[in-house]
């Protein structure tokens, strides 16, 4: 009794009666979280009935042309209209800019053709389900085009890496649709060299905003630059059709053996940069059936695991209602994309004068990391109201699905609140505003507060 005692005096006569709080730990619940949390899921374009299957990140293509006008003269507008209203509805962007699309004419800006640029003209067979359809692909030797190629990209890395409308650029300019290929006309693709160029160009210009390529590849391969080693992330656009690995020799190009053949750095390139793509239009909607209907629909879940992507655009689900049983699927496959963060535990306490010690256990049970580097935060709800917030020294990049738990250990200072009971409550912020809030897989999510995680409840005198 005298020990206690003693200790109180020392409390007040450091300038706050404080009582001790003592140490609790709780086990947290685990929930499923929303398909549409920031930066994971199913992509619809963002001019689709968006609103048909839930989602956070939106696409769309841009024309070359759209935003270069002459020789280092850019006009974002067609850009900034497009990020502008996907962030309007909480949507980061995912976007590609092409040079030649099957069907579109005035890709190419016109000072390049008025300085002289081959244009190879020709009805481009490699469009289904659709008939073929006519194309305009530019000679990529061409020099003044390949300046034209990486003053643009320094411009818009300038411009808009970081930026937090953007959630991930697909490298683009080089191919039909930007996809890295003139196929069946492969003699007409650009050269090593050119590509070493744009990706140079690229790595250059961002450092916060990933971009993916469509193709891995090593050093062995016979018409892509290497890449593996670059900081790129892939984007396989024939997902769920030629992912896997089926042993034939003629399936060699699908994304899995292409990332095998690319080696190791390739195969690991999802623990450092994003995996993405788009599923291909043959399997839209169908792919979530139990039974598909085509034989060569690859099983979903399984080209999920094996691949670790974290987005696939799609246009099944959003160009016509679904069936009450294909959504249901689709909801819980979907699910299974990109990081699933996890609080299993967290200890409290106890609080010592003005400080709160905080441990907080974090787990990814997704497939994949999770790629930026965004803030967490604490915050302390009285009446469903945050009335206190405080920076997290917590970090959730580069946490991999498997990993040990991740222990962050943390005092909060808390001397400006007033005496009375809290709840403590943490959050990952999204850097976009109005952006959809992270949310972790656990029963106690918004629990108290839309966006926060209810971590415990604390009594300050």
């Amino acid at each position: 009794m005298a020990s206690r005692t003693l200790l109180f005096l020392v409390l007040v006569l450091a300038g706050r009666p404080v009582e001790l709080v003592a140490q609790t730990t709780h086990q947290l619940e685990f929930a499923s979280t929303p398909v549409d949390n920031p930066l994971k899921g199913l992509v619809p374009y963002a001019t689709a009935e968006v609103e048909r299957f839930p989602h956070s990140l939106e696409f769309d293509y841009l024309p070359f042309s759209a935003l270069v006008g002459g020789e280092n003269e850019y006009d974002w507008q067609p850009l900034e209209n497009l990020l502008n209203t996907s962030a309007e509805r909480g949507c980061q962007v995912v976007f590609r800019i092409y040079l030649e699309y099957p069907g579109r004419t005035g890709c190419i800006p016109k000072y390049l053709l008025d300085q002289g640029l081959t244009v190879h003209r020709y009805l481009n067979t490699n469009t289904q389900p659709e008939p073929p359809q006519p194309i305009e692909t530019p000679d990529y030797e061409d020099l003044k085009l390949r300046k034209s190629l990486q003053q643009f990209i320094a411009a818009l890395g300038k411009r808009y890496d970081g930026d937090p409308r953007i959630g991930f650029i697909t490298a683009g300019l080089l191919g039909t649709w930007g996809e890295w290929h003139t196929y069946p006309r492969d003699e007409l693709f650009a050269s090593q060299a050119v590509q070493n160029e744009v990706m140079s160009a690229y790595e250059a210009a961002f450092k916060i905003t990933p971009v993916l390529l469509r193709y891995p590849a090593g050093p062995e391969h016979e018409s892509l630059a290497p890449n593996a080693q670059r900081n790129f992330g892939y984007h396989d656009d024939s997902f769920a059709w030629a992912t896997l690995d089926t042993g034939k020799q003629n399936d060699d190009w699908f994304f899995v053996p292409a990332l095998q053949q690319a080696g190791i750095a390739a195969v690991e390139k999802w623990k450092t940069a994003p995996i993405g793509g788009e599923i291909r239009p043959e399997a839209w909607g169908k792919v979530f059936d139990a039974k598909p209907g085509k034989k060569q629909i690859q099983n979903f879940e399984k080209c999920v695991r094996t691949t670790h992507a974290s987005w696939l655009m799609d246009s099944g689900l959003y160009e016509q209602k679904t069936s009450p049983e294909r959504y249901r699927r689709a909801i819980e496959q979907v699910r299974l994309l990109g990081y699933d963060f996890h609080v299993p535990q967290v200890t409290l306490g106890p609080l010592t004068g003005k400080q709160l010690p905080v441990s907080v256990h974090l787990e990814n049970r997704g497939v994949a990391p999770f790629y930026y580097d965004w803030p967490v935060e604490f915050g302390f709800i009285s009446s469903g109201r945050v009335v206190e917030t405080l920076p997290s020294t917590g970090k959730i990049t580069g946490l991999l699905p498997g990993d040990p738990v991740r222990i962050w250990t943390q005092s909060l200072d808390v001397q400006s609140l007033p005496a009375g009971k809290y709840r403590l409550a943490l959050r990952v912020v999204n850097p976009l505003p109005q952006g959809k809030p992270l949310r972790f897989a656990n029963a106690a999510q918004d629990a108290d507060a839309a966006g926060w995680l209810t971590l415990g409840e604390i009594d300050i005198p």
